[in-house]
Formats: structure tokens, C-alpha cells, sequence
């Protein structure tokens, strides 16, 4: 199966949070991408409900450094403005290594899993910078991304042994991907070895925090997603 994809993003500022804190207030990001962010960045450049996307490691190629931004948001819930202090990462560069699998809990898409032609277009897509908008982590972030091949070049970080970032929020569970009709969130404790930080896969992370009940959108070949087959045909 032809399914693994390798990319660079890079981007002039990044957000990776907590989405928890995202509510008000402060906002600071992590020192590194989350598995969640990169997961919806190959997302933006080519994603179907037939398969999941994978995140298997990522390379931090620049100095991790810091800045901070005085802003005004909304208030919620009444008229107004509040001044608010927003740290975030400045001038980033990363190398992504990720793969797709079929979601097993769409058997309803079982005539769109052809892993060639889906490979094929998200080829295409990556070399064309993407289906979609790319953000780091944020909106107000933008991102771009190009082809690459995982390690190569000189990283900021090669020759640090080992470097640990704590607790640290790693991604959601949707339903449509688990097959449980519930939200969650997990967490990880992640660390970084001669540059490269390898994903643990969302099913081995053991702190999981219920949100609310969810129930999967449905999609249906002919119904409100269009099959692979025609999607290759737009891209070639």
C-alpha cells in the first residue's frame, strides 16, 4: 500500500496549545508542533472521510524561540475588548513524516479505499502547497508546505541527545475515527532525540479525558463525498 507521504512546513509564527486554554485570556504555545496540528495540516492538503491520517514523526530544522504579541480579543458573552498577552513560536521550520490508513469504521466507503489513486492525489495536492489554507496551529498563523525528504539537511537540534517537553495535550478522538460515540482529548509526555520527535500512535496514549457524546457525520459515495476515481481525474 503506497501511503506515506514526507513534507516541510514552515511559517513566520505558530500556535500549538492546549485547546482547552484557547477559551480567553493568555495564550501561550508549546515549544513543539502537537500531533493534533499536523494531523490537520496534512488534512489541508488532502483528506477524505475513507482514510485517517497517521503522524509518524516530525524534525525541528530551526531554533525553537519565542514572541510576544498585546492584543485586544473579543469578550465574550458581553460588548468589548480585553487586552490580552499572546506568546507564540517565531520563524518556524519542521519536517513531517506521515501515512494514511482506512478508516475502518467507515464501511460505507469500502469501494473508495483504492490506497494508488488516493496516493496519487495527495501527491499531487502537496506538491501544489496543499487542498487547503495551512495554519500553525491558528488561524492567524499561516503555514506553507512543500515536498522534502525526511532528514535531510542540517536540523537546529541533531546533535542534542535527548530533550523532554513534559505533559503535553497530543490530539482528539472523534467518533468517526474510534467508532465510540464520545469526544475525547489525549495526552502524552513527549520527548525529542537527536532532533526528531516520534509520535506515539493515538491508541497507545494511556491519560484520555471524556468531553461530551458525539455522533459520527455520515458520508456516502454519491451522497455528499465525491469517489477517488473522479477526484484523480480533476488532478491529473
Amino acid at each position: 500500500m503506497k501511503n506515506s507521504i514526507e513534507f516541510k512546513v514552515y511559517g513566520r509564527e505558530a500556535m500549538f496549545t492546549d485547546p482547552v486554554s484557547r477559551i480567553g485570556g493568555e495564550k501561550c504555545s508549546y515549544h513543539i508542533p502537537t500531533y493534533e496540528a499536523l494531523k490537520g495540516i496534512a488534512k489541508s492538503i488532502y483528506w477524505k472521510p475513507t482514510f485517517i491520517w497517521v503522524i509518524d514523526k516530525v524534525r525541528v530544522m530551526k531554533p525553537i524561540r519565542t514572541k510576544t504579541k498585546c492584543l485586544k480579543p473579543l469578550k465574550y458573552h458581553e460588548k468589548g475588548n480585553s487586552l490580552a498577552i499572546y506568546n507564540y513560536l517565531y520563524d518556524v521550520e519542521y519536517q513531517v513524516a506521515a501515512h494514511f490508513e482506512w478508516n475502518l469504521h467507515r464501511p460505507e466507503l469500502a469501494q473508495d479505499c483504492i490506497d494508488g489513486k488516493h496516493y496519487s492525489v495527495a501527491l499531487r495536492a502537496l506538491e501544489k502547497g496543499g487542498r487547503q489554507d495551512i495554519f500553525l496551529g491558528t488561524r492567524e498563523c499561516q503555514g506553507y508546505v512543500e515536498p522534502c525528504q525526511f532528514e535531510e539537511g542540517r536540523g537546529e537540534y541533531d546533535s542534542i541527545s535527548e530533550l523532554a517537553f513534559g505533559f503535553t495535550f497530543h490530539g482528539f478522538d472523534y467518533p468517526d475515527e474510534t467508532g465510540q460515540e464520545m469526544f475525547r482529548s489525549r495526552f502524552w509526555n513527549p520527548k525529542m532525540v537527536n532532533g526528531i520527535i516520534r509520535f506515539i500512535r493515538p491508541e497507545q496514549c494511556e491519560i484520555i479525558k471524556p468531553l461530551h457524546k458525539m455522533t459520527a457525520k455520515p458520508f456516502g459515495i454519491d451522497n455528499n463525498q465525491c469517489s477517488v476515481i473522479n477526484e484523480e481525474e480533476v488532478w491529473l
